[in-house]
């Protein structure tokens, strides 16, 4: 059975009242410890080999480590039994790990009753065997559990967890994921939400007496503390941080129970990652794959902009990457000498909207805050919000202070790596109110671009691998799968490095495919472009001719794979096109190439020029909001305004492609473009990134490889509003993961046979509320529909809003009578869903915020 994903609220503790003992020290003496924590937010991946390796490291070798288990948070010993699996394949010594008998509670998947086991924390024979161990590992689930289970009746430390002590302070390392990373401060946090915290938790006057009956009837959760075990004793830290969204919950936890505020910052830990604490050092080290959130709350203030609910302002907020350091006795900042400083030197420059669902680009809070702010030039300030189903809440602002700066680099091949220091956040009350909108100001431009069929598809004997953008060199399966497409390792490859304005990505590519076996000596950046690069003294401009060279169209026939880098997708077809339109013989030949069994793959702009129709510009809002444009403004429109489209080159025949899906929310953009021009008998795909749509074309079907997802749009169905733009009913929405499939023709979705489905069966009960934001969990669409409608037997539907100022869209997510989700767990234990014909309804709003 999977992982419960919300803590319970066992016991309910107002953070107004933690003057009590309750919050008194763990362990007063704390100086001299020589141990080690490794701190992880929950989600960890078995690939995660950062932070196995880390802790193994800190355990004194994979030789030496000697790992105790504690089992207790999880209600099996599912996870206990995986994470010993993972440390041996990481080479630790399996006769060297031991599940520890400490639980206060039975597991369902074995024979014994191991609630007995609650009366051994005492027993000198388990104190001798902790006593022995250079690590011990908390394994996620409910956090009460595990201080239940370690703690005497009467409060005291048990034997066992004194044992725990010992060893920590000799030089063990302590570590916990998800629950197990809850435990680490002495301020456990042990249920809530960002809204419920704000609006239950810092002297509000509504609700303050309700019964935990009632709470299960409401769509947020209040804040609840206990004390924690204390390992960590420079301030409060929370998990799972970007996915449930729980910025605002750590930040009222900081703020009404660090009573020496200005000594410590608070720390919300992502999935997947780790904040590794050096108690000698006095530092924190970040790794693993996402980031640490940091509150500085040493200046905040209650603020009360009405009668019933308050806000706070003047909290400084950082995100840390993997690699950097936090000191937290000074309360300073490490970055490695790679990363660059983006202020005064910002990339970006665009108006960036408000982060209101999940159709706002970059809509996660790491994500929001590096593009939308620190490094964009035209934003000083950038807004979200949080509110209920009735539209009370509240208007997160972050600001860029004299302070504030980023830091950036590439990671894992070419991802964007990102850290924030010091952005001001202010949290107000506001109401929301939406009304139909009946008589729409906005100028809605229908398309003026037409496309022209490419040639017929039948006689293809080749494969199409399309990646949605930011592919990591770690991303073995869609390396592998390109690879093995190609012919093997002795594939011959050319890669087009036109939409790119520098080589850097296409020598990492090629970097990145020797470094997977393929020759050196059989890779080729071929010599297209219609623009020069930078860093170069040729001027490759003048490689624009090149599209009609013969030598080079005869190279090209000789390959077994063509690659497009990523980068603006015009500039490809600009290479490859002529002046008339017309197909260049270089196009003409990776055609002939393409129909004789070569691979033509791309990431980001080099899986947008894969279809006929190419979306080349615009964002949701946008293109929902103004429709089309027949204009282009270079890399600035990519990242909003009205849909750009312009002829592809026709390489997949069977619906749109668009990209970045996920990290760009383009499935209204997706939608408009679809029902304007799209065949609606055929699927539209939205490609996540680091994940690729490989299409197989003798077989009509395609795989999902990578990290990510692929959403499918299918408008067969649809019925839409021609009187008034971007009114729509039943649009059905899937998104697949690795290993599903679906046939182009029939539509027929095959689902990993893996995985289980959730229909009549499904995990969560719980009331819903909007998805409105930064504030709200489950950004991503994919697991906002998982977890809030598919998986979850209240919900028939849910909602999430897009707007700007005082227009916007009301997004109605169905379940149909088609409606179905799988699950499994993937990547050691984490969730892993597809999802079949979600219906969505999209409606114009006013909206009136007060």
């Amino acid at each position: 059975m999977k992982k419960k994903l919300v803590s319970c609220l066992i016991s309910f503790t107002l953070l107004s009242s933690l003057s009590t003992p309750l919050l008194a020290k763990a362990q007063e003496n704390t100086e001299g410890i020589k141990g080690s924590l490794v701190i992880a937010g929950g989600g960890v991946g078995t690939s995660n080999h950062d932070i196995y390796e880390k802790f193994l490291l800190l355990a004194g070798g994979k030789e030496k480590a000697k790992v105790g288990i504690i089992p207790a948070a999880s209600t099996t010993l599912q996870s206990s039994e995986k994470f010993k699996e993972d440390l041996v394949k990481y080479g630790a010594n399996s006769d060297s790990i031991q599940i520890l008998p400490v639980s206060n509670h039975d597991f369902s998947d074995t024979q014994k009753d191991e609630s007995t086991w609650k009366n051994q924390v005492n027993d000198k024979k388990l104190s001798r065997t902790i006593k022995g161990l250079t690590a011990v590992w908390f394994v996620g689930g409910d956090q009460t559990k595990i201080v239940d289970s370690l703690r005497q009746n009467n409060g005291n430390d048990s034997e066992a967890l004194k044992a725990i002590w010992d060893i920590y302070r000799k030089g063990a390392v302590i570590g916990g994921t998800s629950a197990g990373a809850a435990i680490m401060s002495d301020v456990m946090i042990t249920g809530g939400d960002s809204l419920g915290a704000l609006k239950e938790s810092i002297g509000n006057k509504e609700n303050k007496h309700v019964n935990e009956n009632q709470h299960n009837k409401k769509e947020h959760e209040p804040l609840s503390v206990q004390k924690g075990l204390g390992f960590f004793q420079h301030g409060i830290i929370d998990q799972h941080m970007d996915e449930r969204a729980r910025l605002g919950r750590l930040a009222v936890a900081a703020y009404n129970a660090e009573r020496d505020k200005e000594k410590n910052f608070a720390y919300g830990v992502d999935e997947d990652t780790a904040m590794v604490v050096n108690n000698k050092d006095q530092k924190v080290e970040v790794v693993g794959r996402s980031g640490v959130a940091v509150l500085d709350m040493s200046k905040a203030k209650l603020i009360s902009k009405q009668k019933v609910r308050s806000g706070l302002e003047n909290i400084k907020v950082s995100y840390l990457s993997p690699g950097d350091k936090i000191n937290y006795h000074l309360k300073s900042f490490e970055f490695p000498n790679d990363k660059v400083e983006t202020k005064g030197f910002e990339y970006y420059s665009f108006n960036a909207l408000p982060a209101t669902g999940v159709f706002t680009p970059y809509g996660r809070l790491k994500a929001y805050l590096s593009y939308s702010l620190i490094d964009n030039e035209s934003m000083k300030s950038a807004k979200s919000y949080v509110y209920d189903s009735q539209g009370s809440g509240y208007e997160i602002a972050f600001q860029k202070n004299s302070d504030t700066n980023g830091y950036w680099r590439y990671t894992d091949g070419q991802k964007d790596d990102y850290s924030i220091v010091n952005v001001r956040m202010d949290i107000t009350p506001k109401t929301v109110k939406f009304q139909p909108d009946k008589k729409t100001s906005l100028t809605y431009k229908k398309p003026t671009f037409s496309s022209s069929e490419s040639p017929a598809y039948d006689s293809i004997k080749g494969n199409l691998l399309i990646a949605g953008g930011a592919l990591g060199s770690s991303n073995s399966s869609v390396y592998n799968k390109f690879i093995t497409l190609a012919g093997g390792k002795q594939a011959k490859i050319g890669i087009v490095p036109a939409a790119s304005t520098k080589f850097d990505s296409s020598n990492q590519f090629k970097s990145d495919l020797v470094k997977y076996g393929v020759k050196a000596e059989n890779i080729e950046i071929l010599p297209i472009s219609n623009h020069d690069f930078k860093g170069t003294s040729e001027n490759e401009s003048n490689w624009k001719a090149n599209m009609n060279s013969d030598k080079l169209a005869q190279k090209v026939k000789g390959l077994t794979g063509i690659w497009f880098v990523g980068g603006d997708q015009t500039l490809i077809t600009g290479s490859l096109r002529n002046e008339n339109g017309s197909d260049s013989k270089v196009l003409q030949a990776i055609w002939h190439t393409y129909k004789n069994g070569a691979v033509l793959g791309g990431t980001s702009a080099g899986a947008a020029i894969m279809s006929n129709t190419m979306l080349a510009g615009g964002d949701s809002y946008g293109a929902l909001s103004y429709g089309f444009t027949d204009t282009y403004d270079d890399m600035t429109q990519q990242e909003g305004g009205p849909a750009y489209l312009e002829k592809g080159l026709g390489f997949f025949q069977y619906g749109l492609v668009d990209q970045h899906f996920d990290n760009k929310a383009r499935l209204g953009r997706l939608i408009a473009t679809a029902y304007e021009k799209g065949n609606k008998n055929q699927l539209a795909y939205g490609i996540d990134e680091d994940t690729a749509m490989v299409v197989n074309n003798s077989g009509k079907q395609i795989e999902v490889v990578g990290r990510g997802g692929i959403t499918l749009v299918d408008l067969a169905k649809v019925q839409a509003n021609d009187k008034f733009p971007s009114d729509y009913k039943n649009i059905l929405i899937s998104c697949i993961t690795p290993g599903d499939k679906v046939n182009m023709t029939t539509k027929e979705i095959v689902i990993n046979p893996g995985k289980t489905s959730t229909r009549k069966n499904e995990y969560y009960s719980e009331k819903i509320g909007p998805n409105t934001g930064l504030f709200s969990p489950h950004g991503v669409l994919r697991k906002f529909l998982a977890y809030d409608l598919i998986d979850n037997a209240q919900s028939k539907e849910i909602k999430s809003y897009t707007f700007n100022q005082n227009k916007g869209f009301e997004l109605t997510f169905r379940k149909s009578p088609e409606s179905n989700g799988y699950w499994a767990y993937t990547d050691g234990q984490k969730d892993d869903y597809s999802i079949v014909k979600v219906a969505l309804d999209i409606k114009p709003i006013n909206v009136d915020i007060k």
